[in-house]
């Protein structure tokens, strides 16, 4: 079985492109959980931060979000926990579909079994 390309689903369908890059999110969400350690600069910190590198401030505040999960501050769906579980729900559609098959062929040669002993 070849292996998948992680930017294309089974069905093909492209993921849409990224508007930040990987390291501009990185560095933004250091930038804001350090200026939110600091209690002087805490209040306002995800807009100013989000407003110094040009980042929308809802999307810094949901990499900060996400960070104090992964990080295990915050309750909720680690990172690694989601892709294991997209990983795993589409290994279940796989099989399933597999299983479909088979129930499929499994019938049609029973029936064609059964049409050969009468004749």
């Amino acid at each position: 079985m070849e292996a998948l390309n992680p930017v294309e689903g089974m069905m093909g369908v492209m993921a849409a492109p990224r508007k930040y890059s990987v390291e501009l999110q990185q560095r933004a969400t250091r930038m804001a959980l350090d200026a939110r350690r600091d209690p002087e600069s805490a209040r306002g910190a995800i807009k100013r931060v989000a407003d110094q590198l040009g980042v929308h401030p809802e999307a810094l505040r949901n990499w900060v979000r996400q960070a104090e999960v992964d990080g295990g501050v915050r309750p909720g769906t680690t990172t690694d926990d989601a892709a294991r579980l997209a990983e795993l729900e589409r290994e279940v559609r796989e099989l399933r579909r597999a299983n479909e098959i088979l129930k499929t062929s499994a019938a049609f040669f029973a029936a064609a079994e059964l049409d050969r002993k009468i004749r």
